[in-house]
């Protein structure tokens, strides 16, 4: 079973019995003016494994699964299985805990304020298939993945500043910016030759869409 499957699988359940406990939601959820009050930081990560509602849940999960298994795939041949494995984790859960610290920044001292979902995480994931890949095509959107990790990150920033909606905007965006951070570090500690690939890949430059073709 791949860790991507294993992360699903585990989040699905935990999620699940958040639905029907609202102990379990309470007890898991990222609450940042509570944990400044009683130190409960372990709700950095906790609240990467709860989610709203099954819209919320299953579109996490679905992206977890493409863009997940991608990544998990490119760090066993980068890095050997164990340590590929071992780095996927750790960026993974990281990812969940790094997105949501300018939040608590943000929040510590607003009651009303809860967020939960893996969505830091996913984006995190979303941007390592485009460091690898920044000229492949999406689907929907139709864009390269360069572009729409431009518009993505624009988005995340100006949906954060009108503050509209209850959707953890700046997690979005930090997680982002951490996925690519992480694989550049990491690249950079233990295969260096993987910056100039970087590099290669995104001055290859565009190519024609194969979904015309």
């Amino acid at each position: 079973m791949s860790l991507t499957l294993a992360l699903i699988i585990l989040t699905a359940l935990v999620s699940l019995q958040a639905f029907n406990s609202s102990v379990v939601s309470g007890k898991l959820l990222f609450y940042p003016s509570w944990m400044n009050r009683h130190g409960e930081w372990y709700r950095f990560l906790t609240h990467g494994f709860v989610h709203a509602n099954w819209e919320h849940l299953l579109v996490n999960m679905y992206v977890l699964y493409l863009f997940g298994e991608f990544t998990e795939a490119q760090f066993e041949a980068l890095f050997g299985v164990g340590l590929g494995r071992m780095l996927f984790v750790v960026f993974y859960t990281s990812a969940i805990v790094i997105a949501s610290i300018p939040s608590y920044f943000k929040h510590q001292h607003n009651p009303s304020y809860r967020a939960v979902g893996a969505s830091g995480a996913t984006s995190a994931l979303v941007f390592a298939y485009v460091l690898f890949n920044p000229w492949g095509w999406f689907l929907f959107p139709p864009l390269p993945a360069i572009l729409f990790a431009v518009g993505y990150l624009w988005y995340s920033s100006y949906m954060e500043k009108r503050g509209m909606d209850n959707i953890g905007h700046n997690a979005h965006f930090w997680g982002s910016v951490y996925g690519v951070i992480f694989l550049i570090v990491t690249a950079a500690a233990l295969r260096p030759e993987l910056l100039y690939y970087f590099v290669g890949m995104l001055l290859s430059g565009p190519t024609p869409p194969p979904f015309f073709n």
